[in-house]
């Protein structure tokens, strides 16, 4: 690997923050980000990636790169958690193998956006439909995660209501926001767009480091108590993201051309829900352990992500 892919990427100061969030917890300090503040910052990344990326596409004509693109994509939120549901199996029971499988089958919206922010650092261009592809990926998976928990569960009687699963998972707030941002930012022109320019890209990544570092705290939390759980949760957290990255870098050759297409493609793959699958999962799956699936996501999988995994999935789409 290229070492100074590695290098850019550790030293990014946004990163830096993910890191002093995470060593504030270790010396116990009591610094943290006020809850509502959080998720005002949330909201704001998802809007402005979600503008941004629909302002992308109106400039796209839509051809069969795209639609193979989304297919692409569902195409991975479904068959990720079913592979990964009876690798899972193994060691955990039906509703928390369940609800793993559809985190990992799932998506990150803040790995992708952090990802973003790493493809404009190292001058990669990428489609604005990407963003589509994100949101379509959310919903599937918990419906897949839903289905192979209402298969294999040995209590029969005990009825999943799959509507009220489908509705939230469809209409889940960072969901709704970030397809409702891409419409807009669809429907925007460019006059528009630049009025707003200066709240949806130049403070992006400034509001971008105030958000890691939060996760870095939340995450500085959540580890401590998750080493607790054994090997096989933490040597999943790491593995299967890689096995599903790499895989999707190199397949991804014959969905696309562009590098930064293939390496989103990659980082969607390999991240894991921590947001959406776990606010479906208290409905659908009440006995599955949220200490258990929110701390793989969240405290691993995605510390692994934004500091290792990038580098490595840009790497191997420049070079397979």
């Amino acid at each position: 690997m290229d070492l100074h892919l590695l290098i850019d990427n550790l030293t990014n100061p946004a990163l830096l923050f993910f890191f002093l969030g995470i060593f504030a917890v270790q010396l116990k300090s009591d610094l943290e980000i006020p809850s509502n503040s959080s998720k005002f910052i949330s909201l704001y990344l998802l809007f402005s990636i979600g503008f941004k990326g629909g302002l992308e596409l109106s400039h796209s004509e839509l051809n069969m790169e795209i639609l193979w693109s989304l297919l692409f994509g569902i195409f991975l939120a479904v068959s990720v958690p079913v592979y990964a549901y009876f690798v899972l199996r193994r060691k955990f029971s039906v509703e928390n193998s369940g609800a793993i499988a559809a985190a990992y089958g799932s998506v990150s919206a803040v790995t992708f956006v952090t990802a973003i922010s790493f493809l404009e650092i190292e001058q990669v261009d990428f489609g604005g439909h990407m963003v589509a592809v994100m949101a379509l990926m959310e919903a599937p998976s918990i419906i897949i995660g839903v289905i192979l928990m209402a298969i294999f569960k040995k209590n029969k009687k005990e009825k999943t209501d799959f509507k009220k699963v489908l509705h939230h998972s469809l209409t889940n707030g960072s969901v709704l926001l970030i397809l409702g941002s891409l419409v807009i930012g669809f429907l925007a022109n460019d006059q528009q767009a630049e009025g707003i320019k200066p709240f949806t890209t130049d403070i992006f990544k400034g509001f971008l480091a105030v958000f890691l570092l939060d996760m870095g705290i939340t995450s500085g939390r959540k580890l401590n108590d998750f080493l607790k759980k054994g090997w096989f949760a933490l040597i999943f957290s790491i593995i299967v993201p890689i096995i599903n990255g790499c895989i999707v870098a190199w397949f991804s050759q014959f969905i696309t051309e562009s590098i930064g297409n293939r390496f989103l493609f990659a980082i969607l793959a390999a991240s894991a829900s921590y947001i959406a699958v776990p606010a479906a999962m208290r409905l659908a799956a009440p006995k599955a352990n949220p200490s258990l699936y929110i701390p793989m996501a969240l405290a691993i999988t995605f510390p692994f992500n934004i500091t290792l995994g990038m580098p490595l999935y840009l790497y191997l789409v420049q070079n397979f």
